[in-house]
């Protein structure tokens, strides 16, 4: 599983120009699955993402979680996030999960997010065509894998 975690201070998703989900100040979070994600991986990163310290304290430090600001969380899968250009121009997905696979994975993930988080999470809609409008607060970007823990 990867994940592109983006600070944000506004998020939205639209679908067909309807805006389906907005957030304030949190998260973005992109994902896109593997056939070999277990639930061990959604575990992992979804503590991962809640605990990351990517927020400013008083002080202006990365000290602060997305939990620790109270802040929102929004979800939007990505496929494209297992592209592999190894080989031309044209970038291979064949890493990605299948959508019998990832829809699962998808759904696994958002109420493991809300667990962790106690929130609810907002969502895109899985293999919609959507436009992701985002005011990236950093800019923070930051990627995880969850087979390359470092």
């Amino acid at each position: 599983m990867k994940t592109v975690i983006q600070r944000v201070s506004e998020a939205s998703v639209s679908i067909d120009g309807v805006v389906k989900s907005n957030i304030n100040a949190g998260l973005l979070v992109l994902v896109g699955f593997e056939e070999e994600d277990a639930a061990e991986d959604l575990e992992w990163m979804c503590g991962k993402i809640t605990r990351l310290r990517i927020f400013g304290d008083e002080n202006g430090a990365m000290n602060l979680s997305v939990m620790d600001i109270d802040g929102e969380i929004m979800v939007v899968s990505q496929f494209t996030l297992h592209a592999s250009t190894k080989k031309g121009n044209r970038p291979s997905f064949i890493k990605a999960a299948k959508p019998d696979i990832a829809i699962p994975l998808y759904e696994q993930f958002i109420a493991q997010l809300e667990k962790e988080s106690k929130k609810k999470i907002q969502t895109g809609e899985f293999g919609a065509d959507m436009k992701v409008a985002l005011t990236n607060d950093g800019p923070v970007t930051i990627i995880i894998d969850s087979k390359n823990k470092e």
